[in-house]
């Protein structure tokens, strides 16, 4: 349900896009963000900080831009988005005994991963690699490309990265926690 509630935003942005323009969709997407956050509270009683830095630089970034009536300012959000969210998850191999994607997959994990240490490091730069890939294809979408090929591919093109990318990240993931049980822990 939750991710069917995330994504709902960004379906109504391009539908309102193809349906009217630029600055409808970005005002729709400001709406769908609030909304979004009010449902996800009123249904769970909390609301994760991916969601609350996502609706803040949609309100922002969009409020900026239907202000000066620039529509690249609001194409930044995934890329500023991505890249934040690259140096938290880099920050996180220095601080903390655990990384943030060892803490996010045992926390939603039905039964405990288990990885050597060093897997754990592997995996979050991984995703730092991923973040940082995701938000370079978007501004160079952006800034290369016509607005409608840049709204197609945020709806498609970030969504279909991120699947491959989280495909090819449990593929990963179940390879090495087989060999975990059968082989001796790494001393990292």
């Amino acid at each position: 349900m939750q991710a069917l509630i995330d994504f709902l935003p960004v379906v109504a942005f391009v539908v309102a896009y193809w349906l009217t323009d630029f600055q409808t969709a970005i005002a729709v997407i400001m709406a769908a963000m609030v909304l979004q956050v009010a449902i996800t509270w009123l249904l769970t009683g909390t609301v994760s900080r991916m969601t609350l830095s996502s609706a803040a630089l949609v309100v922002v970034l969009g409020g900026v831009s239907l202000l000066l009536k620039n529509d690249l300012v609001f194409k930044w959000k995934p890329t500023i988005l991505n890249w934040a969210f690259a140096a938290v998850f880099l920050g996180s191999q220095f601080i903390g005994e655990r990384t943030i994607v060892q803490r996010l997959l045992q926390s939603v994990a039905k039964e405990q991963i288990t990885l050597a240490p060093r897997d754990w490091r592997t995996l979050n730069l991984m995703w730092v690699v991923f973040f940082l890939v995701s938000g370079a294809a978007n501004i160079i979408v952006a800034y290369r490309f016509p607005e409608h090929v840049w709204v197609n591919f945020k709806l498609f093109g970030l969504l279909g990265l991120t699947v491959v990318f989280v495909l090819l990240q449990a593929a990963w993931l179940s390879r090495r926690e087989a060999g975990a049980g059968t082989n001796p822990p790494r001393s990292d």
